[in-house]
């Protein structure tokens, strides 16, 4: 399990880190479907250069994940990213929606591995913050 779930992970850092710098660099070649998914890409690339954020964001997320630091950080921010292609896929470009798919099972695989990590992520009130603040209910009481 735990060298299926390192290949899993430097699968999907490598996609990343791939289409990251292909947003900045260009070298894998393809034009976008046509329809509304064109007219997004334009909008993100050519009009606000909102692409900077997500390739950039795409590129950092690979590099962590290969260099195996800060991985529930990269799982999480990846997340997001991958609710994004996912969604674009669904609905403005649904022929191309198998590699993302694939991706989106890597990040299981991958968040499924690491689960015990974001155990403090569901809770209400942290323990630190819980912590400080039993310290300094004493200190409210006698100034009263």
């Amino acid at each position: 399990m735990r060298i299926a779930a390192t290949t899993a992970r430097w699968l999907l850092g490598l996609i990343f880190v791939v289409i990251g710098l292909n947003g900045f660099f260009h070298f894998m070649p393809g034009m976008p479907p046509p329809g509304p998914a064109t007219t997004f890409f334009t909008a993100m690339v050519l009009e606000s250069h909102f692409y900077i954020l997500v390739f950039g964001a795409q590129l950092i997320v690979g590099l962590l994940l290969l260099s195996n630091q800060y991985v529930p950080l990269a799982i999480v921010v990846l997340g997001a990213v991958l609710a994004n292609v996912l969604t674009f896929h669904i609905t403005m470009a649904p022929e191309s929606i198998a590699p993302a798919i694939v991706a989106a099972l890597l990040w299981v695989f991958v968040a499924w591995s690491i689960r015990e990590e974001f155990t403090t992520l569901l809770e209400r009130t942290p323990a630190r913050a819980q912590m400080v603040s039993d310290q300094t209910e004493p200190e409210r009481s006698m100034s009263r």
